[in-house]
């Protein structure tokens, strides 16, 4: 008691015999239920137990329960600037990661390659790991939404779509990046890419302090419809195309969700059926995505199964925004440069280059 500064300490073997009278002169119970059946069921007794025996008494018992994950998901939801600097350090190892995997991934390797490279980079840093289970998604593999096989061959031509973000003192980066394995893009994939590209431009300049959650998104949406219907993938007017959401088969997935000690962070994202507004010390993703199915007959060959999304880390400031993941090129000569650096499949550790000497990898089935 006194090492910890509490008033009372009892060994843990006694809590559930000693909560009953614990629960004695207050009026709510704080305790997030849902989690623990067993544990639920035992707070429930000790609960009816002090109100049935303390009420004769004239003691107070908690009749009411209050859930404290809405304080504290609100609470996450505003980083500190300690949060912040690990935020920082997880997106730099991300970051580092990724650029890694494009200089590593050639014609003839295997998607685990990539995946092993990237989780070596994690470890080798010491991060606690990978924020979640990396994805490595060669040509079609892409329009697979959570793909994570991770072990087809790449090919010449295919793009490579890498979704991967390392965990650094628990605390998550989430990156995608999108390249060509061959260290160079086609006409159609560069104009697919430069799509998603600037619509991610203008999701990212779309948030900042005071905005609506939803606004990146949407900025990104109408963006992206404006060059489909330029590009042909789909047919109509703008505003015919945005109300009947012709478009939902290609963007399969919202623009931004909250980042912190989880890659999907907690707190809400409406407040009495209104979208939250951004502010200060959030950190958001923005990643807007265009899949083409290799089956969808509705397009031009040309497009068929193309998957393509670039996401960042971004945190609102007082002024504005910080990317926090600008650490990886996403313009289409920087990533044709650092694609076009190496042949090799080698693991950069700050003063050496060593090649991998493991076995190739089994062939996919």
């Amino acid at each position: 008691m006194a090492e910890l500064g509490v008033d009372q300490a009892f060994p843990i073997d006694e809590l559930w015999d000693r909560l009953p009278a614990l629960f004695v002169g207050h009026d709510a119970l704080v305790y997030r239920q849902g989690e623990d059946e067993e544990r639920d069921a035992r707070v429930q007794a000790a609960q009816r137990s002090s109100w049935r025996h303390r009420a004769r008494d004239g003691g107070r018992a908690p009749l009411t329960w209050v859930d404290p994950a809405l304080w504290l998901h609100e609470e996450r939801q505003t980083k500190s600037p300690a949060e912040l600097d690990l935020m920082r350090r997880a997106a730099e190892i991300g970051a580092e990661a990724h650029r890694l995997a494009m200089a590593a991934a050639a014609p003839g390797r295997n998607e685990c390659e990539i995946d092993a490279l990237i989780a070596y980079t994690f470890r080798r840093h010491g991060c606690t790991g990978a924020a979640y289970e990396s994805i490595v998604a060669g040509g079609a593999n892409a329009c697979i939404l959570h793909y994570t096989r991770n072990d087809r061959p790449l090919r010449e031509g295919d793009l490579l779509l890498v979704d991967a973000g390392a965990e650094w003192r628990y605390y998550a980066s989430d990156i995608t990046r999108t390249f060509p394995v061959g260290g160079t893009f086609t006409p159609d994939q560069r104009a697919l890419y430069e799509l998603v590209l600037g619509a991610q431009e203008a999701a990212i300049e779309a948030a900042v302090p005071g905005a609506l959650f939803t606004l990146p998104h949407d900025t990104a949406i109408r963006h992206l419809v404006e060059g489909m219907l330029a590009l042909g993938l789909l047919e109509g007017s703008l505003e015919e195309a945005l109300e009947e959401q012709s478009y939902a088969r290609f963007t399969v997935h919202r623009t931004s969700h909250w980042l912190g000690l989880d890659v999907h962070d907690c707190g809400a994202y409406f407040d009495a059926g209104e979208p939250r507004r951004l502010r200060p010390g959030m950190v958001l993703t923005v990643e807007p995505g265009l899949y083409v199915a290799p089956d969808d007959e509705t397009v031009e060959p040309r497009w068929r199964g193309m998957g393509i999304r670039i996401e960042d880390d971004v945190l609102i400031t007082p002024e504005g925004r910080e990317i926090l993941s600008d650490g990886v090129p996403k313009n289409v000569d920087e990533v044709e440069a650092l694609c076009a650096v190496s042949s090799d499949p080698c693991l950069h550790d700050g003063s050496r280059l060593i090649r991998n000497q493991v076995h190739p990898p089994t062939p996919a089935r």
